[in-house]
């Protein structure tokens, strides 16, 4: 239970920290909301300043701690305001949302679980054939730009072979339904962006895990199990890939943190709806209340998928209860 309460007191910490940077940065920044608009637009009468203060709630002369304190109880509330196309920044938020957890979320999975699979077997079985061709491979392709990787497949599958479609989430007039067909084709759109993600992913996971694994095998207690005659499938799960899988956990939570901002370039690169593409789109607009909001979204997302990863790490290895 005090571990539980130091996490989450460390959590609570942290989310202030964040919410405070965040509120600051765009005040010691140039301008204000109105200004970034009138910015666009050249030929404006300065005049028209005042109006879209007014328009964007931007006050000047209002005491920064009234001031900091509305911007917490907003951030509890959802009230982020609106953006540049005076749309809700929740609606939009959440309008995308779906979009990237389907594509980004599934594929960092996919990506996790391969990698471990492989990685533990490699390692298993070091020196051998899986061992000396698949893991060097995959980890010289992880070190390409995931936007070269993209364009690429787009080049091969989608303008050579015009296997699969260029970009979009899903065909041009289609309608959203449950139906197989809208289905599919929504699959069809995500294979290009989501196959990228997990080739440029995937080889980080199996070189990590691997080096994991030959640590953990040299252990006392992986010895133990085979001096006793274990089968081998349960030292190498059990003994040996339960304790190597450990410290990949955080880093797969902050990965999966890092999903509700997508990955831009890949969105980019596709033009795919998500969250990403609506953080890139949020900048070249100057929409800084959307900004603001992702920047949010991102950090909470990161702390939240952290703090279950050292409560689930916990569970696996009460010694870390301990630190």
């Amino acid at each position: 239970m005090r571990y539980v309460t130091r996490r989450a007191g460390l959590f609570a910490i942290t989310l202030w920290a964040a919410l405070t940077v965040n509120f600051i940065i765009p005040r010691v920044m140039p301008g204000n909301e109105a200004t970034a608009v009138l910015a666009t637009f050249r030929g404006v009468n300065p005049a028209a300043l005042h109006a879209l203060q007014i328009e964007f709630g931007v006050n000047v002369h209002q005491n920064l701690l009234i001031t900091y304190l509305q911007y917490i109880a907003n951030c509890f509330t959802g009230q982020f305001g609106l953006t540049a196309q005076r749309v809700p920044v929740l609606t939009e938020i959440i309008s995308k949302l779906p979009w990237t957890l389907a594509l980004v979320g599934v594929t960092t999975v996919i990506a996790f679980v391969i990698g471990t699979m492989v990685g533990v077997v490699s390692a298993w079985r070091r020196g051998g054939r899986l061992d000396g061709i698949l893991p060097p491979m995959l980890f010289i392709v992880a070190t390409f730009p995931v936007f070269f990787v993209g364009l690429l497949l787009l080049f091969v599958f989608a303008v050579w072979l015009n296997w699969l479609p260029l970009s979009s989430n899903y065909s041009i007039g289609a309608e959203p339904s449950l139906s197989l067909s809208f289905i599919g084709d929504v699959l069809t759109h995500a294979l290009l962006p989501g196959l990228s993600l997990v080739i440029v992913t995937a080889g980080l996971w199996i070189y990590s895990m691997r080096n994991n694994m030959i640590t953990t095998l040299a252990e006392d207690y992986v010895k133990m199990g085979r001096a006793k005659g274990l089968r081998s499938w349960r030292i190498m799960l059990d003994y040996a890939a339960r304790n190597a899988i450990l410290p990949n956990l955080t880093g797969f939570a902050m990965q999966l943190g890092y999903v509700l901002g997508g990955s831009i370039l890949v969105e980019y690169t596709f033009s795919y709806p998500g969250l990403g593409y609506l953080f890139y789109t949020s900048t070249t607009d100057h929409d800084l209340p959307l900004m603001q909001a992702l920047f949010l979204v991102y950090t909470l997302a990161v702390l939240v998928c952290v703090l279950l990863a050292d409560l689930l790490t916990a569970g696996l290895d009460p010694r870390t209860r301990e630190a």
